[in-house]
């Protein structure tokens, strides 16, 4: 079936509402953290993709992919390691490349408030994880303060980037009253290929997306119900990484959300719809030919949750379902002697069920110590109906036995998984906290990570969100990996927080049956032997420590204010027979400096990368060097009402390489190089942007 083009209108979901109990919080017993309150009224400048705009988070990173589609990763582990909820509502990556991931589906404008949670995140947060939590949140709802009042508000801005010659224009407009309330978010980018530090284009980065919403909420007698109805489109989306290139995306999503008092406590509901369509193929001139590949996904689901204040805390119960399914099929190509006269079925009527229930405590046992204690079950329910391939004859030989072996084998599983959490921080002074916990979460394997079959090249290359340019298949027997955290963060700070603060949080995670991949062959591609890989099961270990800090170096009349930033992650991740994991990020670091003064805030922050040398044998991952990146901004804010910015990245125009690119195929494709090298990053790029709001 193929989507019709809607005009995008829709998005936000809940907001807060009653008042929970007065229970003291742990707000950073997972390492959680929100986007500054000015960000979200400013403009977006530096970033397109909104998992790049959590870079500022400890331990976030992204993996290289499309323009707005960066695999975040925390801590070393990424993708569906992640639970990414957008204004509560879940969503998967219905590509075999995840080139739709969950937060691609928001523009950085959009967002108004991000918490990401790692490692000891709350049962109640979510499962089916064993990374950690990011819950991403839109503009809540804004009403009147009195009955019969109506208010409005809106903003128009525009943002340049002439790093690859990008332009996004974003809209917002709000109208309410004391009842009622509705609200619209439209956002549009355009990019051509980005130019590296020699001033050379990386082929086959450009892309064009576009994400609109509107929300509607009504409230009263301490209830409140908000609709968001969203639509996004991507016509095209450039990977370099990548054998395929995204040609079209088209998702369609609802998200009906509840809140209120009860006079037990706090309710809140939630049930959501999301449509995704997705076409791969090659669309730029770096990448030609034709193979098709098309995808529907369907997520739906729902999620309840109660508040209880108790005489010694506060209970938290809940029940969660989401149900996703997927279609995976590649049409024939008229007059090819390998792509015809079948269709490929890849995915037939994958679908995967996850039903959770959990109970969490919180509460605090006297002055100084406050704990939390949490309990989750999921039941994970997955099948998939039978397959084929392109019926070629004896050049599809490989496929067509792959096929028969997958379509006799038992293709339902159940995983019956179980996460625990307990959490404490011991307030020691007004100048020092402690916080310590153990976590126990498992992940379910993905559809593609159980249900893809192909085994003969082509078909192998076609797998995989890795930008490793190796082949991947799936293994219907895969366990879910449970991951074992311990962690905690000493923190130390000024009594009321203002001067100084500095945190230091150190993680271990034992990771049991880990999905990671076994070499079965060899194929070679453009000269150059890269690996057959099947996922597979493999303990393994992530460790390392994210250091943060902030100073208030000066605060006067003269000068205004001045505060000095740093951050410090390092992660270093193997299995127990000693591979390291793919995709770890080296040691890094970020020293800022901001200052503000009236209207004006500017900031300089100096980006420093060790040099990656401790990379994935099997995964045929290059090694990257080291590198320092000088980056400037502005911003001017007048009468409230306009907001101006500009700032250069890269000042220097330093030429690097991305340790979370993967290989530039693009390049290796046009002829450009001989070998898979390591994906360039950005040059130097001059951004400006203007807000204007009414």
């Amino acid at each position: 079936m193929k989507k019709q083009p809607l005009v995008l209108a829709m998005l936000s979901a809940l907001a807060s509402m009653a008042h929970a109990a007065d229970t003291p919080s742990l707000p950073d017993v997972v390492v959680n953290a929100t986007r500054p309150d000015g960000q979200s009224d400013s403009v977006p400048l530096s970033s397109t993709d909104t998992a790049t705009s959590l870079t500022s988070h400890p331990g976030v990173t992204v993996n290289a992919a499309g323009g707005v589609s960066g695999l975040p990763a925390i801590r070393g582990l990424s993708s569906d390691r992640i639970k990414v909820f957008i204004d509560g509502a879940d969503a998967t990556a219905a590509c075999g490349n995840h080139m739709n991931p969950p937060l691609s589906y928001a523009s950085p404008s959009q967002l108004a408030h991000t918490e990401v949670m790692a490692g000891l995140a709350p049962v109640s947060s979510g499962g089916d994880n064993i990374a950690g939590v990011i819950d991403a949140q839109s503009r809540a709802p804004r009403f009147a303060d009195a009955a019969g009042e109506w208010i409005s508000s809106g903003s128009l801005s525009l943002t340049s980037r002439s790093v690859d010659n990008s332009l996004t224009e974003d809209v917002q407009a709000a109208l309410a009253n004391d009842r009622f309330s509705i609200q619209y978010a439209g956002s549009h980018t355009k990019a051509d290929s980005y130019k590296d530090g020699h001033g050379d284009k990386v082929l086959d980065t450009l892309f064009e997306s576009i994400n609109q919403s509107v929300t509607m909420a009504a409230q009263g007698s301490g209830q409140r119900v908000t609709l968001k109805l969203s639509e996004q489109h991507i016509p095209y989306q450039g990977y370099a990484n990548q054998y395929m290139d995204m040609t079209d995306n088209h998702s369609m999503g609802v998200n009906l959300g509840y809140e209120g008092e009860m006079p037990w406590g706090r309710l809140e509901a939630r049930l959501y719809w999301q449509n995704t369509f997705h076409e791969m193929g090659f669309f730029s001139t770096e990448k030609v030919g034709s193979m098709p590949m098309d995808t529907h996904g369907l997520d739906t689901g729902y999620r309840i949750k109660g508040e209880v204040p108790l005489s010694k805390g506060t209970l938290r119960i809940g029940h969660e379902f989401h149900r996703f399914q997927l279609n995976d099929w590649w049409p024939p190509v008229t007059g090819s002697t390998m792509m015809s006269p079948n269709t490929y079925v890849n995915i037939n009527d994958g679908q995967r069920d996850r039903l959770a229930f959990f109970g969490e405590w919180e509460g605090r046992l006297n002055e100084q110590w406050t704990t939390q204690l949490g309990l989750r079950h999921e039941t994970v329910t997955m099948s998939a109906g039978t397959v084929q391939g392109y019926g070629c004859g004896m050049m599809c030989a490989t496929d067509t036995a792959a096929a028969n072996a997958f379509n006799a084998a038992d293709r339902s599983k159940r995983d019956q998984n179980l996460d625990l959490q307990a959490a404490a921080r011991y307030q020691a002074s007004a100048q020092a906290s402690y916080e310590f916990g153990y976590a126990r979460k498992t992940r379910s394997p993905n559809l593609y990570e159980r249900y893809s079959w192909g085994l003969g090249n082509m078909a192998m290359k076609m797998l995989g969100w890795f930008g490793d340019a190796n082949g991947y298949v799936g293994n219907l027997d895969l366990k879910p990996e449970v991951a074992h955290t311990i962690s905690g963060t000493l923190d130390w700070h000024d009594a009321k927080k203002q001067s100084w603060q500095l945190q230091v949080t150190p993680f271990y995670s034992y990771i049991e049956d880990f999905i990671d991949v076994d070499v079965i062959g060899t194929f070679t591609q453009s000269g150059n032997v890269r690996n057959k890989l099947q996922f597979a099961n493999h303990d393994a270990q992530l460790y390392g420590v994210n250091i943060a800090g902030q100073w208030s170096a000066w605060r006067n009349t003269a000068f205004g204010e001045g505060t000095l930033k740093a951050q410090l992650d390092w992660t270093h991740g193997v299995r127990n027979d000693g591979v390291h994991l793919y995709h770890i990020m080296p040691a890094n670091m970020t020293i800022s400096l901001a200052h503000s003064q009236g209207a004006w805030h500017n900031q300089a922050d100096l980006q420093l990368v060790a040099r990656k040398s401790s990379v994935s044998e099997y995964r045929l991952e290059n090694e990257t060097g080291g590198y320092g990146l000088l980056n400037l901004s502005t911003r001017y804010d007048l009468n409230k009402r306009i907001t101006v910015q500009a700032g250069i990245r890269n000042v220097f125009d330093k030429s690097y390489d991305l340790p979370l690119g993967g290989v530039n195929w693009a390049a290796l494709k046009a002829g450009e190089t001989s070998t898979f090298e390591s994906l360039p990053g950005q040059g130097r790029s001059i951004d400006v942007g203007v807000r204007i709001q009414f």
